[in-house]
């Protein structure tokens, strides 16, 4: 589905809900402590039951790094391999908690929710906590507030 369609459906009341999308997910935790692991578990959980859920949905196993920080992309295994398969064309959605799950380092952020934006077709990123779809035409103000405050919260946090 091409990012005009994909807009035009936006507009005109459909939802990412309701498009027929291969919907896979992102979760990511920091450290490998007991409750981030828990709180993986249920990420992993809930996001393959809402995917599946979905009628229209075509589901696509998910994507996980533990215990790996956000501020690059270097070492996150589980994010580089969605990327890849983004790239090959078999994803057409990634949801993901929250901005600071995906990314925590502004320039990583916007590049790659850019360069899955220009793909052809395009792949939209929901971020589910900020409610913000990155294929909305109002997005990237919201989208580059959010990815530097998630890379402020991490420098606060060092």
């Amino acid at each position: 589905m091409n990012i005009v369609k994909i807009r035009n459906e936006l507009r005109n009341g459909r939802t990412i809900f309701d498009l027929p999308l291969r919907v896979t997910f992102y979760a990511r935790v920091s450290t490998d402590r007991d409750e981030q692991l828990n709180s993986l578990e249920n990420q992993v959980q809930y996001y393959t039951e809402l995917i599946q859920s979905k009628r229209s949905w075509s589901y696509v196993p998910g994507y996980i790094d533990e215990g790996i920080s956000g501020t690059s992309t270097r070492h996150r295994d589980g994010f580089n391999r969605m990327i890849a398969e983004c790239k090959a064309g078999r994803i057409d959605l990634i949801i993901t908690k929250s901005v600071s799950r995906f990314a925590r380092n502004v320039v990583d952020f916007l590049g790659m929710v850019r360069m899955l934006s220009e793909h052809n077709p395009p792949i939209g990123v929901f971020f589910e906590a900020e409610n913000i779809f990155s294929l909305n035409e109002t997005s990237n103000m919201a989208l580059s507030f959010q990815a530097t405050m998630a890379e402020e919260e991490s420098r606060n946090k060092s």
